[in-house]
């Protein structure tokens, strides 16, 4: 028996008991959190193994698309130009964003027990907007890319060096650090005193704040400013670079390079459609319109398939790309043939 004095009195315990001590603050009882439950869909187990096995070979696909892209840029020289530098960092995004969410829901999908300790759930709240910070930035860099490779083609290689390319993208990871760092201490100071369970598939962050008592209003400031202005201003400069472009390219009266800069674009242009579509649905509406249902399916699109949707828009509709892949593969048969 282990004896534990509370308030005066004497109280037995049995030894493997767990004692959780509640902490009186002005008349009500506040538990400190160390465990939180995520919700997840409120499906039955069957319909949780259908969905195991789509996310596992969507998780899969994205990580073969993804590394394949980083490789035949690697292995391609007509490849190594700034356009594609930034599409195999893009690349690398992508694999580390669609594995901070995903394997967790997997897991999720096969088991009763959907908890997350704290540490773990910051972590990947920290994680999941710092690699979305990222692509802000990578996509402006993108789309700036483009901007001088049509408006300013004569200095293109000039202007757009290996040396300022590569300062772009550690920009990218740099700033969003700061951001999310930022971000992330008033956040790691919430308080949870009353539910601990998550009604999301993992740690987002309004699902999170919902269940938060102190600390949320300060949290709720520095997060949409920071996010409104990583966000806003990069898709600023991206529909600045894009106007530049569509009336510098409508300037000029040849069709082909009109054709040229469509097909060059597009690509862009629906992968910025997709991403920036999410994101100010899920995180740009007034609170009194969230629907954390609506939003769980969204945000699963939005964590899971753009991933793989966005080397797909780029590989599949690149014929630069597509040429590459063929002619690796054409050399790989051919040097087995050899043999």
């Amino acid at each position: 028996m282990q004896v534990t004095e509370i308030k005066g009195y004497s109280v037995k315990f049995p030894m493997n008991l767990p004692i959780i001590l509640l902490s009186n603050n002005g008349g009500s009882n506040i538990s400190h959190v160390t465990m939180f439950i995520l919700q997840g869909f409120s499906i039955e187990y069957l319909s949780q193994v259908v969905l195991f096995i789509v996310f596992l070979l969507i998780y899969l696909l994205s990580i073969m698309t993804n590394v394949l892209i980083i490789c035949i840029v690697k292995m391609a020289p007509h490849l190594h130009k700034p356009m594609y530098f930034f599409l195999s960092n893009f690349a690398f995004l992508e694999i580390w964003y669609i594995s901070v969410t995903v394997p967790k829901m997997l897991s999720d999908f096969l088991t009763q027990k959907k908890t997350i300790s704290v540490k773990s759930c910051m972590m990947q709240f920290y994680l999941f907007f710092l690699f979305g910070s990222t692509e802000n930035f990578l996509l402006a860099a993108m789309s700036f890319d483009r901007y001088v490779a049509i408006c300013y083609p004569l200095r293109y290689l000039l202007i757009m060096n290996e040396s300022f390319c590569r300062l772009l993208a550690a920009g990218a990871w740099i700033i969003s650090v700061i951001a999310m760092t930022v971000v992330m201490i008033p956040i790691t100071r919430l308080s949870f005193c009353g539910s601990n369970v998550i009604d999301h598939v993992f740690c987002d962050f309004s699902p999170l704040v919902k269940i938060a008592c102190q600390g949320v209003k300060l949290s709720e400031v520095i997060f949409f400013f920071l996010a409104g202005l990583v966000s806003g201003g990069c898709f600023i400069l991206i529909i600045a670079s894009y106007t530049h472009i569509i009336l510098t390219v409508l300037s000029t009266s040849s069709a082909s390079r009109l054709r040229n800069a469509f097909t060059t674009c597009a690509s862009h242009f629906l992968v910025i459609f997709i991403y920036y579509g999410t994101v100010i649905f899920i995180y740009m509406r007034p609170s009194a319109s969230i629907s954390f249902q609506v939003d769980k399916v969204v945000s699963v699109f939005y964590s899971a398939l753009t991933p793989l949707l966005n080397p797909l828009i780029y590989s599949l509709r690149n014929k630069e790309v597509r040429e590459a892949i063929q002619n690796i593969l054409a050399n790989r048969l051919s040097k087995r043939k050899g043999c």
